[in-house]
């Protein structure tokens, strides 16, 4: 032993012997000292899962979790490690947590939005669900469709091409249902088909719609209805029809004469104006005909995949997901109508929302035209996922009350997912659902920028984090990683080959 060594050993055998010790305080595993348990090394135990009814052998060594095992397992509690399970619909179906099956995910762009939903798309098909990604913009879901054996439809031009007027397979159970029934299903096809006339109206015009061409094409869907066949109507028969002026038309303005027929036609100029530039205009070869491939229901999964649309084209493009969506929808109800007549299976469905924003920012008006349009599938077995970057986007809108109701759509969602997002982000979101200091500081401990001297291939600090938000219970935060099928299956980077054939 050396002089020094001695000297210490003598030191504190003297400090031990007089009652005072010169070690600090303990830590976790003791003190820091040979003898002391500082230096011991012990391996963490090994943790499992269960019910009450697997694990009630182990007690007392057993433990409860708050964490939520109903659903498609999501990823890991980012501090316990626990399985995170949740999609809407089970979470909706199977326990008491939400009232409406819906979900509202926000974030920066490429941190996982997209991920997380293709995970819900998977695991839902895996349980019967059929997933409905109406308006595929990237494409973001159409490799998974295709894996799951699902429809793909490809809409744009010289591609699919889908006609607004176009309701579904409505007709197929109308002789099968009661007089007051059929009424009620009428009257719902035609305010769907008014509905989406006057959207497309409102973005071909930049401005709104008014009350008096409204009531026209209300008159004209509904006398196009009335005598419909196997064949449904399209835009080009609306037209025509204003043009004839039937009296069933003219009864609803104040040209009902025959002798005003002039009159009517001079005082509806306007709305046909719209309707040739709808059809022979730059959505013409979108909406000018007949439903090229009808949505198959039957399906595990459909995706309309709308990639084919330049992104710089905000006019088609919203035109074509406000057309897809209302297709979509009204395919899901025309499906549950024939369901609840035994003319088909009873199905649940999970419609995916993407890129809500690109179709509300385009023209006044439209965030009630939307909203319509999602209305209508409430209490229709059909679960929600609207995905936007930003809260941001819908305060952009150009009045108060198109802000407002746009709001609504996250304020109604049983569920908010949120990302990694920057403070003023979050200052909205807490407007619609407050968050605690610890969720904001959580969420924008996720936004952290990656070193600059990671490596060839970094990992962004948040991708794959998300906050779920149930009402005022605090927030889970969950870290999603995709496996690698998932990650083959969903590459919007595959264009970006590195080197060596390293893909980012």
């Amino acid at each position: 032993m050396r002089t020094g060594d001695h000297a210490r050993v003598n030191d504190t055998n003297h400090n031990e012997q007089s009652g005072r010790r010169s070690d600090p305080a303990p830590g976790r595993l003791g003190f820091a000292r040979p003898g002391g348990g500082g230096f011991s090394l012990v391996d963490p135990a090994v943790e499992f899962r269960g019910t009450t009814v697997q694990v009630c052998g182990l007690w007392p060594f057993g433990t409860g979790s708050a964490a939520p095992t109903v659903g498609v397992p999501m990823g890991r509690h980012l501090y316990t490690g626990n399985t995170i399970c949740f999609d809407p619909v089970s979470w909706f179906t199977r326990t008491n947590l939400i009232n409406t099956p819906s979900v509202y995910i926000l974030g920066e762009p490429g941190m996982g939005k997209s991920t997380s939903v293709r995970r819900m798309v998977l695991g839902l098909a895996a349980r019967g669900v059929t997933p409905l990604i109406l308006g595929d913009l990237k494409p973001d879901y159409a490799q998974l469709v295709t894996a799951l054996g699902g429809q793909v439809l490809r809409v744009g031009p010289g591609l699919d091409r889908i006609n607004p007027l176009d309701t579904g397979p409505w007709r197929q159970a109308l002789a099968r249902v009661g007089r007051k029934a059929a009424d009620q299903v009428r009257a719902g096809i035609v305010d769907r088909r008014v509905n989406m006339v006057t959207a497309l109206m409102t973005l071909i015009r930049r401005g709104p719609v008014s009350a008096d061409e409204a009531t026209v094409i209300a008159a004209a869907v509904r006398y196009l209805s009335d005598r419909e066949g196997d064949v449904q109507p399209v835009l080009a028969d609306l037209l025509q029809v204003i043009r004839d002026a039937p009296p069933e038309v003219r009864a609803v303005t104040l040209f009902a004469a025959d002798a005003d027929g002039r009159r009517f036609s001079a005082d509806t100029e306007g709305l046909q104006r719209t309707l040739l530039a709808l059809l022979h205009g730059p959505l013409g070869d979108l909406f000018d005909g007949q439903t090229t491939t009808a949505v198959d229901l039957d399906t595990s999964a459909v995706c309309v995949d709308i990639s084919g649309i330049d992104e710089t084209d905000e006019l088609r493009t919203a035109a074509t997901l406000l057309s897809t969506w209302s297709y979509g929808f009204g395919q899901v109800n025309a499906a549950h109508l024939l369901a609840d007549h035994g003319l088909a299976p009873a199905r649940t469905y999970f419609a995916v929302m993407d890129e809500m924003w690109r179709a509300l920012r385009v023209g006044h008006g439209l965030v009630d035209r939307v909203d319509g349009l999602t209305r209508l599938n409430r209490q229709k077995g059909t679960g929600v996922a609207m995905i936007t970057h930003s809260l941001a986007d819908l305060e952009a809108l150009p009045t108060e009350h198109d802000r407002a109701k746009a709001r609504g759509f996250a304020e109604r969602s049983a569920v908010l997912m949120i990302g990694p997002c920057s403070s003023t982000e979050l200052d909205a979101v807490n407007k619609i659902r407050s968050l605690s200091q610890a969720e904001r500081s959580e969420v924008l401990s996720w936004s952290a920028p990656p070193s600059l001297l990671t490596g060839r291939n970094p990992t962004t600090v948040g991708l794959g984090n998300f906050l779920v938000k149930i009402g005022s219970r605090p927030g889970i935060p969950v870290h999603l990683e995709p496996t690698a099928v998932e990650k083959e299956l969903g590459n919007t980077n595959a264009r970006w080959v590195m080197g060596e054939g390293t893909v980012r």
